[in-house]
């Protein structure tokens, strides 16, 4: 599965992947802040992630794979203290800065179920919000025509893979 997160991560130009973008009801992310396959030390794994510690504040143009060519400025911490396990459940401790740790705090907010958009100020998110709403268009067509599952499609498979990972 995770092999399959970094495969579609860099297929899609992205430095980072959630399980939640693609349907997986699971606390856990990969990134790859060089965005480069071949760079396989920058490739992390993060399950079970917490941020313990924050510094520093800068303001950068963010974006994301669930709404490709949507931008918008974000503030984050500049540095960051991340607690998590890897593949083999052995719990690590990074301190990130610059791009690693705006790239953990993107996916980490992912996993707490937050967009970047929500962290958009109100001004820059007007701008974007026409581009945010035809890509909800778009989706919403696609369901029409079958081509993207439904709603309750979705619905379903959350909770089906929820009952396998209590199992």
């Amino acid at each position: 599965m995770v092999e399959q997160m970094f495969e579609l991560m860099y297929s899609a130009r992205g430095i980072g992947l959630a399980a939640n973008q693609v349907g997986l009801p699971y606390r856990l992310f990969v990134i790859n802040p060089a965005g480069d396959k071949d760079e396989k030390d920058q490739e992390f794994v993060f399950i079970n992630p917490r941020i313990t510690r924050k510094n520093g504040s800068e303001t950068d143009e963010e974006g994301c794979l669930s709404l490709p060519e949507v931008f918008g400025p974000v503030t984050r911490a500049t540095k960051i203290v991340v607690d998590a396990f890897d593949l083999n459940g052995q719990q690590f401790e990074l301190e990130l800065e610059d791009l690693p740790a705006r790239v953990v705090q993107h996916e980490y907010d992912h996993v707490e179920g937050i967009l970047f958009t929500d962290r958009v100020p109100t001004a820059a998110l007007q701008k974007i919000q026409p581009q945010i709403a035809d890509f909800e268009s778009q989706f919403r067509n696609r369901q029409k025509e079958g081509l993207v599952p439904s709603d309750e499609q979705i619905k379903a498979k959350l909770r089906e893979l929820e009952k396998a990972r209590t199992l």
